[in-house]
């Protein structure tokens, strides 16, 4: 098992998550973070920091698409260690249907 990132972290993107990850296995995209799955120890102390809840467990149903979108960004991606301020209209994206297929982006972030 490991834990992955789901849809509502786009354009939401916060960053408690990363603040608490003891292997820092997260990695930033420009609208949206994921996790290495690989190199995620399955803890589970990111999931309950989300506001977004966006982290879940890959055990979940109907989560493989995101475990795909996770292993293959992570590699692509930067690292990221540090936490960022969140978008300033994160709030207004919390919770929108639809978020991948209008505003996923592939373009990566900045990392550390």
């Amino acid at each position: 098992m490991t834990y992955i990132v789901t849809d509502n972290c786009i354009k939401c993107k916060y960053m408690d998550c990363i603040e608490v990850c003891p292997v820092d296995c997260f990695y930033e995209g420009e609208n949206m973070l994921v996790i290495h799955p690989d190199e995620c120890i399955d803890c589970g102390v990111c999931e309950p920091e989300c506001p977004a809840e966006a982290i879940k467990p890959d055990t979940e149903p109907g989560l493989e698409k995101w475990l795909e979108i996770n292993t293959e960004y992570a590699q692509k991606w930067p690292n990221i260690t540090a936490k960022k301020d969140a978008p300033a209209d994160a709030a207004e994206f919390d919770g929108v249907e639809g978020k991948y297929e209008k505003f996923f982006s592939a373009e990566p972030g900045e990392g550390d």
